[in-house]
């Protein structure tokens, strides 16, 4: 699986920008998809994840009600929807599968490359 992230650029505190993942390869719908970011300085910490046999989806504390992730396998892309962007969202945004449940949060097997979010006050 492949993985191309797209969507990212500035947007003002307050504001919105919608981040998509689009996916190469067979089987899309049988994977986990989830989103990850890493700020200059910090760790990558888990942003949201989409499973692929419920669609159940969870999310950091941080961006709860917030964020929303969803997907259309279809198209075999996920989104990440963010709105009432803090600068404290301000980071480099990953996308990730998984075939296991148990790892997507945690360890990713397939990573695509990031795309920037930058958030002013």
């Amino acid at each position: 699986v492949q993985l191309q992230a797209s969507g990212g650029g500035l947007a003002q505190a307050g504001g919105s920008l919608r981040l998509s993942c689009a996916a190469s390869g067979r089987a899309f719908s049988m994977y986990n998809m989830g989103w990850f970011r890493q700020a200059p300085g910090k760790e990558r910490e888990f942003v949201a994840t989409i499973g692929w046999i419920t669609g159940i989806v969870d999310y950091a504390d941080s961006v709860k009600g917030r964020f929303t992730i969803s997907r259309d396998n279809a198209k075999n892309t996920v989104y990440l929807q963010m709105n009432s962007l803090k600068p404290e969202d301000t980071a480099l945004y990953y996308c990730a599968a998984d075939r296991d449940t148990r790892t997507i949060k945690t360890s990713p097997q397939y990573w695509g490359q990031g795309t920037q979010v930058t958030v002013s006050s």
